[in-house]
């Protein structure tokens, strides 16, 4: 499963926990692992929970730059990198795009 790695090879890791560790409040709780299978290169990634709404960015534009440079980074190593970014049990308080607890007053002063 996993090989022992080079120095040149976890040069994908080491990219993504600097920026990771440059974006978050506590980057002392930025850990990662690097394994590599036939599918590539899978890095998960670990932050402190109250750091996770940094990572991932509204609408998940901060993750998906962040892939999209690992991805030259990967290329440039002729690997293929994927990011995964652990999300601890229950992290979402709820579906997406939920109004559960928003304030509907607004909403009820409109009803008729």
């Amino acid at each position: 499963m996993a090989k022992a790695s080079t120095p040149s090879e976890t040069r994908d890791q080491e990219f993504v926990e600097y920026v990771v560790k440059m974006l978050v409040d506590r980057p002392e709780d930025v850990t990662s692992e690097r394994t590599v299978d036939e599918m590539g290169v899978l890095i998960t990634l670990k932050v402190n929970p109250a750091d996770l709404g940094q990572v991932i960015g509204r609408q998940g534009q901060t993750a998906k730059a962040i892939r999209t440079l690992l991805r030259v980074v990967g290329a440039k190593n002729h690997a293929r990198v994927n990011l995964k970014i652990y999300e601890p049990e229950g992290f979402r308080k709820g579906p997406r795009g939920s109004s559960e607890g928003a304030d509907t007053s607004a909403v009820d002063d409109l009803k008729i």
